[in-house]
């Protein structure tokens, strides 16, 4: 593998950076970087590195934007809670549960995702819009969403820690107090759903555990027993198709 690796190289240094004029020559030529930090001449420079500081830091925090501000909490706590409450351990393994919530949140995400495209970032492309102005528009769907799954409860909670005052409309809630808020409300949501997602298979256990310990099978595990039923209950009842549907329809 090493003198395919050593072969292979001059072959895609002759393919990427010889120069054909200088190829003739036999003189290999090869790219440099060059990095560096200048004095800034005036203040538009400066404005422009700390916007690219910021671009940077937002693309950071993407993943973690992405989590708490839709409708992926949900979805994965609820799957993870259903894996357990099966008993089935690590199937489905985590990779499945987090890409199918994933792909789950750009379903139920799109109408907001487009009202962002067509309301805040078309007009920014196009030079209709400053940057104050889109990320305005763009938090406005955001916010309506958010409001909508967040009880006020929760959202007086962080308000009152805060000490802001009792907002007017919409518009004047404030991100800060409100994602938080959100996050906790779709936590006590998904924990309700996993509690009755508990019940049936509780009751399968507790019924085979009774049966093992009248027939004195008590060194049988009672998981191991119950876990095929529970198999068999879950898929009679179409439960993946009960479960995503319910989990949709709980946002609309």
């Amino acid at each position: 593998m090493k003198r395919l690796a050593l072969l292979a190289l001059p072959v895609l240094l002759a393919l990427f950076w010889v120069d054909p004029a200088w190829a003739q020559e036999g003189v290999l030529r090869l790219p440099t970087i060059t990095m560096g930090v200048e004095e800034a001449v005036n203040p538009e420079q400066v404005s422009t590195a700390l916007q690219i500081v910021v671009l940077l830091t937002i693309l950071t925090l993407a993943p973690g934007i992405l989590i708490m501000t839709t409708s992926f909490t949900r979805l994965a706590v609820v799957f993870s809670l259903l894996r357990n409450a099966m008993g089935t351990q690590q199937m489905p393994p985590a990779q499945i549960i987090v890409g199918l919530s994933l792909f789950l949140t750009f379903f139920i995400m799109a109408p907001v995702f487009n009202q962002i495209h067509e309301t805040a970032l078309q007009p920014y492309i196009d030079g209709k819009l400053g940057q104050e102005e889109f990320l305005k528009k763009a938090a406005g769907p955001l916010r309506s969403f958010m409001l909508k799954q967040t009880r006020q409860k929760d959202l007086g909670l962080f308000m009152k820690i805060a000490g802001e005052e009792k907002p007017k409309n919409a518009d004047d809630v404030p991100l800060t107090s409100l994602i938080p808020a959100f996050v906790i409300s779709e936590l006590k949501t998904s924990f309700q759903i996993g509690f009755l997602l508990y019940v049936p298979f509780l009751v399968i256990d507790m019924v085979v555990a009774s049966v093992l310990l009248s027939m004195g099978m008590m060194m049988l595990p009672p998981v191991m027993v119950s876990l095929p039923f529970k198999l068999m209950l879950f898929v009679l009842v179409d439960g993946w198709f009960l479960i995503v549907g319910s989990l949709v329809r709980s946002f609309a």
